[in-house]
């Protein structure tokens, strides 16, 4: 029996592990600590933007890591390239995400007089796809379709200590995306994602995990219809609409274990000041083969106390196939009355969430019964 592409592309053995805190802490020169075939991005180095120092890498397997000195760089980030690429933001506090120094910022958003006719993949901060095409995120059921003979895109990409800022308008006005990924691996790591709506795109054939992250927004802030799976975060609530969560599922991806999963995180309002208690949806059914789970969470007194809701009250976008879960959640924003009589979210027990309990589970890395071995593309040690 042949394996699929994407699944050839999630055994990739580990690459030879980064001391990523030696190359990332500042330095008289910056590239001491730091593993061959590393470039420096900053006002001083050769490159002066992210972007032109992607655009540097050969189009082949070897590996690269880019450095990046403190700053705010104003610019979309692209990354097509299929060899490992890990992007570092300079930092002495290399596990404190408070601390990061460096922001990378766009300002675009679809939906307005002048971009409505655009893709929302136009408007991302960063974006992994091995194509404009792939990376689409197009409409209806099914989305943009994609060519079958579509490479896949970059097998390990990494990120740490960096800002991705879409800040088109201090509220929901259409898409925004800080990230979108498709048909790529990505590892994220004490990385920040701030936006209002569509913060987070993960799409076709993609793979992201997050982890120590912050991840800010308004409006149907994590979405797509690849796999990701978030771990010991924030979810930052700036305001409530649509829900956090917001997935499809199509015919050649509903066997797969697609889905967005948030573990060990917590769900909270930006900021104290808002009001916004008992009018947050954990999410809502973007087609009727949504799947999220938010695991073993603190969820505070924002949630609704339905947790999910439907799509809408004329188009409830639920059926059989709709996973809308929660395991283990706890907190003033976890209603068990509230859950029961909406009879919108499912409350999982053992037996239902064993079969999504581990990333290797949910990103269908195998192995033998009672092991969990590595995935090559995430970086396990944060």
């Amino acid at each position: 029996m042949s394996i699929p592409l994407f699944l050839l592309f999630l055994l990739i053995p580990q690459t030879t592990a980064l001391n990523r805190y030696s190359c990332q802490y500042p330095t008289r020169n910056p590239l001491s600590g730091c593993p061959p075939n590393t470039l420096v991005v900053g006002p001083t180095a050769k490159f002066k933007t992210i972007q032109s120092a992607i655009l540097s890498l050969p189009h082949n397997n070897s590996s690269y890591t880019i450095l990046i000195q403190p700053g705010n760089y104003t610019e979309q980030v692209n990354i097509t390239r299929a060899g490992p690429v890990t992007l570092l933001g300079q930092t002495a506090l290399p596990d404190n995400l408070t601390h990061n120094t460096v922001n990378v910022i766009w300002h675009q958003a679809t939906g307005t007089a002048t971009t409505g006719t655009l893709d929302n993949a136009f408007t991302s901060t960063l974006t992994i796809a091995p194509t404009l095409n792939a990376s689409l995120t197009g409409s209806g059921p099914t989305g943009n379709t994609v060519p079958a003979d579509t490479p896949f895109g970059n097998s390990d990409f990494r990120a740490y200590n960096l800002n991705f800022i879409n800040d088109y308008l201090p509220y929901s006005a259409g898409p925004s995306l800080a990230l979108s990924m498709s048909y790529a691996n990505g590892g994220f790591y004490y990385c920040g994602f701030y936006s209002y709506q569509d913060t987070i795109y993960v799409g076709k054939l993609g793979n992201a995990y997050f982890s120590k992250c912050e991840i800010a927004g308004q409006t149907d802030f994590l979405y797509g219809f690849g796999t990701a799976w978030i771990q010991s975060s924030r979810l930052a609530l700036r305001s409530c609409g649509g829900g956090i969560t917001a997935w499809k599922g199509t015919n050649t991806t509903f066997v797969n274990k697609y889905g967005v999963y948030i573990h060990d995180s917590v769900v909270e309002k930006a900021n104290s000041s808002l009001s916004i208690a008992g009018k947050c949806a954990l999410g809502r059914p973007w087609n009727a083969q949504h799947r999220s789970i938010f695991a073993n969470n603190s969820l505070d007194d924002s949630i609704e106390p339905s947790g999910y809701i439907k799509w809408s009250a004329t188009d409830t976008r639920i059926n059989y196939n709709t996973t809308m879960a929660e395991y283990d959640d706890y907190g003033p924003g976890f209603n068990l009355t509230g859950r029961i009589a909406a009879n919108i979210t499912i409350l999982m027990n053992d037996g239902q969430y064993a079969p999504y309990s581990s990333p290797q589970k949910v990103f269908q890395f195998p192995f033998t019964q009672g092991e969990e071995g590595n995935i090559g593309w995430i970086d396990f040690s944060v």
